[in-house]
């Protein structure tokens, strides 16, 4: 993978929105899409291991996620949810205003917001990892996360709305918490029953 230029980063923070098409295809049809962990698999349910070795492994990996992204139809996938114990996320998701953003961060840590930023949206979600089950939860609209690209530089995203949900949801999930995990317990429940009774539109990886 080629590195950032200085022209990719404003304000410190990468410029995700650009290629996106070029970028995802590139990935995707490099990588080979493997079959999504749902709740109750060991390896949701625990901090990932940090990412440190930024090599040609990882990128494999990267690819093969976003490869299985695209498979399950997804706007975000962390790597605990192909079964890989690593803090590393892809996503590829529209904010509110259908501006796409396309990108990996390893290693990401969720910057907390200053009151002012705090402005809640109480919209559904959804995640491959509980699969057709959705259900209202409040995040704030805006999201910051720090960690590192690919290759190990520093990296910083940013995004409101949607893609502010994004960050978010995939960022917990590399510390072993889904957002169902959020929920009281009767919306948990009810979450549940949601997918004990759909039928998954991609291939999972069944809990013994």
């Amino acid at each position: 993978m080629a590195q950032q230029t200085d022209e990719q980063i404003s304000d410190g923070f990468v410029v995700d929105t650009e290629d996106c098409e070029e970028r995802e295809q590139a990935h995707r049809e490099r990588g080979t899409a493997r079959p999504i962990t749902v709740v109750g698999n060991p390896v949701l349910h625990k901090e990932c291991q940090d990412v440190t070795e930024f090599d040609d492994k990882l990128a494999a990996l990267i690819d093969d996620m976003f490869a299985s992204q695209r498979a399950a139809e997804g706007v975000g996938l962390a790597a605990n949810q192909i079964g890989v114990d690593l803090k590393v996320f892809v996503y590829d998701c529209p904010d509110d205003e259908g501006v796409r953003h396309t990108g990996v961060v390893c290693n990401p840590v969720l910057q907390e917001l200053p009151p002012e930023l705090r402005v809640l949206d109480d919209s559904n979600e959804g995640c491959l990892s509980v699969p057709t089950a959705y259900a209202a939860l409040a995040r704030p609209d805006y999201a910051e996360v720090h960690g590192q690209d690919p290759e190990g530089n520093p990296v910083k995203v940013r995004g409101t709305g949607y893609f502010a949900r994004c960050l978010q949801h995939e960022t917990d999930h590399l510390y072993g918490r889904l957002y169902i995990d959020r929920l009281s317990k009767r919306e948990r429940k009810d979450a549940l029953k949601q997918m004990a009774e759909g039928t998954p539109r991609y291939e999972t990886v069944p809990n013994d």
